[in-house]
Order: structure tokens, then sequence, then C-alpha cells
């Protein structure tokens, strides 16, 4: 961990300009909100509902997330200091029992109907889907969900909803001057598949040729599969199928690409760092052809800073067993940070 941290430290001092401009979204106001964050922000959580088993989450993220939370300075006991306000509630709820339980969060608190829900969020790990009901309508329409990346289609909406990096047990492998400028790599790309996950056409292309390599899981040597990761210039993901080493392979310098058929709107952190500056992105129409072609297109300058922006973002994609600055739990704190301007609507009084 300490070389790598290093490493990072010169990476962010050698290439300033890359990190800073190109990396964040907004490199200028970033920090400074942060800071702002830090000092500021205050959350109330509404007690969760009465049947509630003590489990509430059971995806890693959620759970972290949620533990996190609750041992963070953001909490406040007094919901009138409040910027926003926290819904737990497990993802196995029905739409009848969570409409149940929005009702009695809008008699009993006076909170909710000030904004129609839109200063609460909530956790759910493959998104609330549409419902008839009222109140089920408020949540999904108005107050912020967090889910889990990849989120299914439909059930995430963009500029209003967040979702939480994956998470992923490795150790880091400190990036050489080499892996950095992609140097003496055996392969152009790799690509890991879960066990059991049927092959497209596009994964048997890739198989089939010479210059990327394919394995499924598990991969019977771990420290094998690492040096793949640092041997080859790309790590290839198809879009909703397993993405959580997508964080260990850009600390490893290997450069992801996303392949899917359409604009991807629910990337982790999309409010703080500019994917396309760390990622490469190719539709699945050109076959492994189009693939190499765009692989093999990416100029050797706009390669390194592609391999150096995913190290140095790995710092805010990573999950600390003790949440540390910047990391994947500040971060997403961050986003609901900035969220937490709503309009106050005039108490609503139902006819």
């Amino acid at each position: 961990m300490a070389s790598f941290t290093i490493f990072l430290l010169s990476l962010l001092t050698i290439t300033t300009h890359a990190t800073t401009t190109s990396l964040y979204l907004s490199p200028k106001t970033l920090f400074p909100n942060y800071n702002n964050m830090l000092n500021s922000f205050k959350i109330f959580i509404y007690a969760p509902p009465p049947s509630t088993t003590p489990t509430l989450f059971t995806t890693p993220q959620q759970s972290h997330f949620y533990t996190s939370l609750l041992h963070s300075p953001f909490l406040t006991q007094d919901p009138n200091h409040a910027h926003l306000f926290f819904l737990p509630f497990p993802s196995s709820t029905s739409t009848r029992s969570l409409a149940r339980h929005i009702r009695n969060i809008r008699i009993n608190f006076p909170f909710w109907n000030r904004t129609l829900g839109a200063d609460h969020f909530y956790l759910s790990a493959a998104g609330v889907d549409s419902s008839s009901d009222r109140n089920v309508v408020e949540l999904k329409k108005n107050s912020v969900q967090i889910s889990c990346f990849p989120t299914p289609s439909g059930l995430f909406i963009p500029h209003k909803d967040i979702t939480l990096p994956p998470m992923h047990s490795f150790q880091l492998i400190t990036p050489s001057v080499n892996d950095v400028n992609g140097v003496n790599v055996t392969y152009l790309g790799y690509m890991k598949l879960t066990a059991g996950q049927t092959p497209s056409n596009l994964i048997e292309e890739i198989s089939d040729h010479p210059e990327f390599i394919v394995e499924y899981e598990p991969v019977s040597k771990k420290e094998n599969k690492k040096e793949k990761y640092k041997n080859s210039r790309f790590c290839l993901f198809v879009y909703g199928s397993d993405m959580t080493w997508m964080v260990e392979a850009m600390a490893s310098g290997c450069v992801p690409v996303v392949i899917t058929d359409r604009p991807i709107q629910d990337l982790p952190l999309m409010d703080v760092v500019d994917w396309s500056e760390m990622a490469v992105f190719v539709g699945v129409n050109g076959g492994v052809k189009g693939l190499k072609r765009v692989l093999d297109g990416i100029e050797k300058s706009r390669y390194e800073r592609l391999v150096e922006s995913g190290v140095a973002a790995t710092q805010h994609l990573v999950w600390n067993a003790e949440p540390q600055a910047h990391d994947a739990f500040h971060m997403v704190v961050y986003q609901l940070w900035l969220r937490r301007h709503t309009v106050r609507y005039a108490r609503w009084v139902e006819q």
C-alpha cells in the first residue's frame, strides 16, 4: 500500500495538468465543496420499517455505506438541522409495504411534504420499480436513489440517482513505468467472464483472436490473473455483466474498455470524474475488428493519460474498512451533498 501511495503521489506531481483538468469534471470547485461538506453536511435517518430484520442490506456496497454513515459525523438527531433525510428499507421490500412505509413517514413527519420527497434518499440494490401508488411514485420520481452499479435498464434516473462503486477485495499492484507506457505488454486486451456466463458472438470472436485473452472464473491462479492485468494494455468489460473487478484493473494500470450498445448514464461518481479520461467505450456492432481498430487507434499520449487518470481515480473508487478522505464512501456522500439544494414546496394538504 505504501509503494502504491508513493506511485500515486508521483503521478499527481508529474501529471498535475492531466489529473486536475482531465480526471475531474470541476477541479476548481471539487475540493472547496468537499471541505464544506465535511464541515456542514447533516443527514437525518428515519427508523427502518417495523418488520425489518436486523440485516437491512445484503450487498457489500450497501452494507458498508450504511455502516459507515451510521458512524460518520454527518448524522444529526435533530431533523430540523438536516439537509437530507435517509429512508432505510431492505431492497426486498414489496411495493405495498414500501407505499405503507412512505405514507407513515408523510403522516408522522412534516418533512416529506415540503419537497414531495426531493430532499430524501434511499438505498436499493437494483433500483425501485415503477408503481401507480402515489407514495412510491414520489419516492421514485423525486427522491435520490442509490443503487449498485450497473443498475438494470429503466430503473436509474440520470442526474438524480447515484450508483455505488463496485466492491472487490484485492491488493493494489504498483504499476511500473513500463505499465504506464504500455511497454512489453503481452496482450492487447484481457477479459474475465463469470462461470456459467454464455458467451456472445462478440466474446467468441475475441476469444479466437490471438491478441486477446479470455478467461472464465474461477481463475485457478490469482497471481497469474494479476499478471495478465499488468501484461494487458486494456481490460474488457461487457456492460451489464460482472464489473466488480474494474477498479482492480484500473489500479493495476490496465485501461478499462466497456463494450455497450447504448450510452451509459449510471457510472459511479459521474458527478465527480470524467470517465472518458480513464476508460474507453466501444459499441458491439463492429465485432472484434471494430474493437481492435478502436484500441489500435488510441495514440500513445492518450493511452498514458488513461492509465494515469485511472490509477489516480482508484483512491475515489475504493471502499476502505475505515473510511478515509476522498474514498468511495466520502465521494458518494459528496454526490448527495451536491443534491441538497431542493425546492421546498408549501405543505400539501390531501383533499
